[in-house]
């Protein structure tokens, strides 16, 4: 394993944050100084700072419904950061960040693995939203989000999506994608402002009954689901009519 995924997966820093520490000569492996790229088997002695980076016995997989005015950031720094709300007692991170003013869920690990899989855009794996907006929905407006949207700002077009109205004002969306603030600039584009936006799923995982600042656990059949789709994931594979009309029930599909 390489020395950087190796002190992210001890839940030290990131891996980036990791290569810094290398390159600064903080990290040690068997008593000689480590080099970025270095290599860590079984049965040798990585220190930082002096101190032993442990690989935990366990992986922790967990499910929080991030509240509106909270900031997907461990940087503590940044005010209402994740890290200071949830006083977690290990290492975790985020696969895919809400922003300031949008609520829902967030899947918490320190499985990096996991994480990299989830991010990957290539493995359109699927994540449903609620959404109100500011202005009555069309059928063109509706047409036009799941058509697939240009974005001027980014310079790019979303892919195509499912899009259900559920009011006068409001519809659930499935993306494969995680542009940034990719729901409100497509709506924008279509001529709408978004008042309220919730991640209700990331792939098998739903939000369910929980609450805002609610953290729960995964249970195990949801951990393992959610790895069978990771492992089923494919880099060749393109949206197809099937994956633009899956209902919203919660499949997801490989």
């Amino acid at each position: 394993m390489r020395i950087n995924k190796y002190l992210s997966e001890c839940g030290i820093c990131s891996r980036r944050e990791a290569d810094r520490l290398v390159e600064a000569g903080h990290v040690s492996i068997n008593g000689k100084n480590a080099a970025p790229g270095s290599q860590v088997t079984d049965g040798d002695e990585v220190l930082v700072d002096g101190k032993r980076a442990v690989l935990p016995s366990d992986k922790i997989y967990l499910k929080f419904y991030k509240p509106v005015g909270i900031v997907c950031t461990f940087e503590t720094r940044e005010k209402n950061n994740l890290g200071d709300y949830l006083k977690y007692p290990r290492r975790v991170t985020y696969a895919g960040r809400l922003d300031r003013n949008s609520e829902g869920l967030l899947i918490l690990t320190d499985d990096g693995d996991l994480i990299q899989e989830m991010m990957t855009a290539r493995n359109f794996h699927e994540k449903e939203y609620e959404v109100s907006v500011s202005r009555d929905l069309t059928d063109d407006f509706l047409n036009r989000m799941r058509g697939g949207v240009f974005l001027p700002e980014l310079g790019v077009t979303t892919r195509p999506c499912r899009v259900e109205q559920t009011g006068r004002r409001s519809f659930r969306i499935v993306l494969t994608q995680g542009l940034n603030r990719q729901i409100r600039r497509m709506c924008k584009v279509c001529g709408c402002q978004v008042q309220k936006l919730k991640r209700i799923r990331v792939v098998n995982i739903q939000i369910g009954d929980m609450k805002p600042g609610d953290l729960k656990e995964l249970t195990p059949d949801e951990i393992g689901k959610l790895k069978r789709i990771m492992a089923g994931a494919s880099p060749k594979r393109r949206t197809s009519k099937a994956d633009v009309e899956r209902s919203f029930s919660g499949e997801t599909g490989k």
